[in-house]
């Protein structure tokens, strides 16, 4: 366990995008479920919000989780809870196999 993994307190599912073909010459998107991992969520600080805005991406949400993580860009981090997170940019702290910080916006449920 990484040094800051007594804080991970949650679990997220992590779901990615799969390319599958079609049937007829063409390729469909799937969401395929990669892995369930432990996570931290919170909510970003006013300074770091501004800072996403200047760099034309929207924070809601910043997830940290364990420092072997395979989270990328692009990426649904799912709770049991039915709420979902979309990885806008995925970070590791200058000391490497502490955490993993993947910063989110979170998606409204449709139903």
């Amino acid at each position: 366990m990484s040094r800051a993994g007594h804080l991970l307190n949650t679990r997220v599912e992590v779901w990615r995008v799969t390319l599958t073909d079609d049937g007829g010459g063409g390729q469909a998107e799937e969401w395929a479920l990669q892995a369930t991992r432990r996570a931290r969520l919170s909510q970003p600080s006013a300074r770091e919000r501004t800072a996403a805005d200047q760099s034309q991406a929207r924070l809601t949400h910043i997830v940290y989780l364990d420092a072997g993580a395979d989270v990328r860009r692009g990426d649904e981090l799912r709770q049991a809870a039915g709420r979902v997170f979309t990885v806008t940019a995925v970070f590791e702290p200058s000391a490497s196999g502490t955490y993993l910080r993947a910063d989110c916006t979170a998606q409204q449920p449709t139903t």
